[in-house]
């Protein structure tokens, strides 16, 4: 079996969309994200551009081979709002994105049925406008040698495909050495090989990060 080494997410907030229901309006937002701490700040701005919203329900999956997950309702219901969200991320399988809806009361209420649907719609509409794009899993490698072996660890690199990450030469002090060192990356399905093939060059050391 082929080692799955891709996953679906987003690379940019789309426009955000609005959904109504008996009055009551919910704008829903994504945001592509790749750590809690960058939920709070998102809210934040939400809530200055949304004065008038009573709710500011979300929720978010974050990973890739192991995932996090939150849903907040926010003084809704229990599990009236975040789930349903977080229902809709599971549907549409991405990861690295925050959705967020935002709702201003309409005067009517909507009842623990009509929040939920109202939500997942939401949610569904939001992710229907999305730019879903695939992506792989990387798994990133540090190289050091001495810098005559420049040329033999750049011509594996362009064989096999490889992305350099980062690159840099340190002069050795009281001495004519110098030594390379590059930071690569390649697709986890490929990163045994790839390790297989600089580990069996001698003057290679290299290690994962």
């Amino acid at each position: 079996m082929e080692l799955k080494d891709t996953y679906k997410t987003i690379e940019f907030a789309p426009s955000s969309v609005l959904f109504k229901e008996k009055n009551s309006k919910f704008f829903g937002y994504a945001f592509p994200i790749e750590s809690e701490d960058q939920l709070k700040p998102i809210l934040e701005r939400l809530r200055k551009e949304h004065p008038q919203a009573g709710h500011f329900c979300y929720a978010f999956q974050i990973g890739t081979e192991t995932l996090t997950y939150r849903a907040n309702d926010d003084g809704e219901p229990s599990n009236s709002a975040g789930m349903p969200i977080y229902g809709q991320i599971q549907s549409f399988s991405v990861t690295n994105i925050l959705i967020v809806v935002v709702r201003v009361f309409g005067g009517v209420k909507l009842g623990v049925g009509g929040l939920i649907s109202a939500y997942k719609n939401t949610a569904q509409v939001l992710l229907k406008t999305c730019e879903i794009v695939e992506k792989t899993i990387d798994i990133h490698y540090s190289l050091s040698f001495d810098y005559a072996f420049m040329n033999k660890v750049m011509r594996v690199i362009k064989e096999k495909k490889l992305v350099i990450v980062n690159q840099e030469i340190e002069i050795q002090e009281n001495s004519a050495n110098a030594i390379g060192k590059i930071e690569i990356k390649t697709r986890k399905k490929n990163a045994e090989l790839v390790f297989g093939i600089f580990n069996s060059i001698f003057e290679i050391n290299i290690k994962q990060l």
